[in-house]
């Protein structure tokens, strides 16, 4: 069986083979980081309001916001800096920016999100599995685009381009020791819902996010 259609020399239709790989569009990049970023700063406003947090740097940073009333999206931006270095070295100067722009657009929307929406409570069950659905579709987005949200984000795309271990892996393992850290500050409760929120994310990276399976360049 021949592997396509061919009229004289020339192929005139693909049977079985695939089409090659096309580049996103710059506006096909910019709005999937505005969706993308829009959703992980809406999944922050269920965790506020579930009094919950989450893994990599966004959980490490709603930790350290509770008990010192500093700005989320401030700290958020700062603990996502020293990654950038690694991200310019492994994965280039059009990731990093991609994600150095995702990294300031998020903690803005995450900071301005709370003047126009508000929640008063959510059951940590609701608030954990909501959250983990739009933060795992948000970062998806941004991941076949080219970016991420930074910190963890950049070692595990690096992690599974490069060595093969999955990026849900790598992400799922920083997230146990923020959650351990948190044991100290929290009790064991709202520590495990917030876990919950955070295997509902890694859960949908690790089942979605595969090389083979999604083939458009950025």
């Amino acid at each position: 069986m021949t592997p396509a259609l061919r009229c004289g020399n020339s192929p005139c239709m693909l049977l079985l083979e695939s089409p090659p790989p096309d580049r996103h569009s710059f506006w096909e990049d910019a709005l999937a980081i505005l969706v993308g970023t829009t959703l992980v700063a809406l999944s922050i406003q269920f965790l506020r309001a579930s009094e919950l947090f989450t893994g990599q740097i966004a959980g490490l940073s709603l930790v350290l916001s509770y008990p010192t009333g500093l700005p989320f999206g401030a700290i958020f931006f700062v603990l996502n800096l020293p990654f950038y270095l690694l991200a310019i070295r492994q994965l280039g100067w059009r990731f990093t920016i991609k994600s150095f722009l995702a990294v300031a657009l998020m903690s803005t929307i995450a900071e301005s999100l709370p003047l126009v929406l508000s929640m008063n409570h959510l059951h940590p069950a609701l608030g954990a599995t909501l959250s983990g659905i739009l933060a795992g579709v948000g970062l998806l987005m941004l991941f076949r685009h080219g970016a991420t949200l930074g910190g963890v984000g950049v070692v595990a795309l690096w992690a599974q381009d490069t060595k093969g271990i999955k990026a849900g892996h790598v992400q799922l393992g920083f997230d146990l020791c923020v959650f351990a850290l948190a044991l100290f500050l929290f009790d064991w409760q709202r520590v495990l819902w917030s876990l919950l929120g955070a295997v509902v994310l890694n859960l949908i990276i690790t089942v979605n996010h595969r090389r083979d399976r999604y083939i458009a360049r950025s």
